[in-house]
């Protein structure tokens, strides 16, 4: 059977259109494909085949942040640094953090003061 019979044979309808990877799914969620007898992600390889080459130094976002989908119009060629930015971890939501928590809390503790009569030497 050649890779392509296998890749749409593994895959169902999910919601929001996802096409779900019915085969094999790694620990963190994404789904896996051999291909001439070498292991690549699905969606790589969805991309590939149904969009276009991978530029060098992009990765595969999933928009619709489903890791185990593989329809290509979920698909999208980015950066590393713009996968991360819109993603939806710990380390995402800090790189989009516009302003420093301590400078915040600083400030607020400083316009505290000042709504007291408190100026910043004698505090």
């Amino acid at each position: 059977m050649h890779w392509s019979d296998r890749f749409l044979a593994s895959t169902e309808a999910g919601p929001g259109g996802c096409w779900q990877w019915t085969g094999y799914l790694m620990p963190n969620g994404y789904a896996r494909i051999s291909v001439d007898g070498e292991r690549q992600y699905a969606h790589r390889v969805a991309y590939e085949a149904f969009v276009a080459p991978i530029p060098a130094g992009l990765v595969i976002d999933h928009l619709c942040r489903n890791h185990g989908c593989v329809n290509p119009a979920h698909l999208d060629a980015v950066t590393q640094r713009v996968n991360v930015l819109r993603g939806e971890s710990h380390a995402a939501a800090r790189a989009r953090q516009v302003a420093c928590i301590r400078r915040c809390r600083a400030n607020a503790r400083s316009r505290a003061r000042s709504r007291q009569g408190v100026t910043g030497a004698a505090a």
